[in-house]
């Protein structure tokens, strides 16, 4: 991977932590302006770090490790009894994968889902540019995986395809329908998704024990963390801290 070798990253200064309290983080961006394309992404996927819009970032704080990158190895995953329960409620759901292309509904619906979910946080005055500029990008191969119920849009999970792995970005949905747990529904998706292409991994971002919102990653098993330089399998789902060893 010649280019990676020449590749800069930029450490942001510190900040307030957007998961944990009292805490300050600081994030390692890839240079910017540096060119990207599927190759590059895939690597640095395997090295623990995320896309946001055109950015590849991964945390980078100061005696901090509780941010684990985590993964999914396809073939191995078996959904727990629960997570078989979430996929027949939704049987009667429609899946399809649609360019990342602006759509007015779409936008609407991730409107709604931020003020519902993230009010007065900074992201439900969002228009319809920071929508796009934080979902896709140009150089990655992203697809909506768009839910319906007949004619009811659901909701829409994010995906991007790499070489070997696909990763969740991001997902939303219809607050009303929540019952049915589309988040995980859609995470059960990308998994089928993912094998039937031939992928390894299913990447699910960071995963953090002390964060409530992101204690459901630790759902999907067997799970890979990011852990000391290398990924390594844990069956624990109690959800203990990690520490680099």
């Amino acid at each position: 991977m010649s280019n990676a070798q020449q590749l800069g990253f930029y450490a942001t200064p510190a900040h307030e932590c957007s998961y944990l309290p009292d805490r300050e983080a600081i994030t390692l961006f890839a240079d910017p302006h540096f060119p990207k394309n599927a190759r590059l992404y895939s690597a640095l996927a395997d090295c623990g770090f995320r896309r946001s819009g055109e950015h590849l970032y991964m945390p980078n704080c100061r005696g901090c490790h509780s941010c684990i990158s985590v993964r999914v190895p396809v073939d191995a995953f078996r959904p727990s009894r629960n997570q078989q329960r979430t996929w027949n409620r939704n049987r009667d759901v429609t899946v399809t994968p649609l360019p990342p292309h602006y759509q007015q509904a779409h936008f609407l619906l991730y409107k709604k889902y931020l003020e519902s979910r993230h009010r007065d946080g900074g992201m439900d005055e969002t228009g319809p540019d920071d929508y796009m500029n934080f979902l896709t990008c140009q150089w990655a191969e992203t697809v909506f995986f768009e839910m319906r119920l007949a004619d009811e849009l659901l909701g829409i999970a994010v995906a991007d395809i790499m070489d070997n792995a696909m990763s969740a970005v991001y997902t939303f949905f219809d607050p009303a329908c929540e019952r049915r747990s589309p988040g995980r529904f859609a995470v059960l998706h990308q998994l089928k998704q993912a094998k039937a292409m031939g992928l390894k991994w299913l990447y699910l971002g960071y995963w953090i024990a002390e964060c409530k919102k992101m204690r459901y990653k630790n759902e999907y098993q067997p799970m890979e963390y990011y852990i000391g330089d290398a990924w390594r399998r844990d069956e624990d789902r109690q959800g203990k801290t990690y520490s680099p060893p």
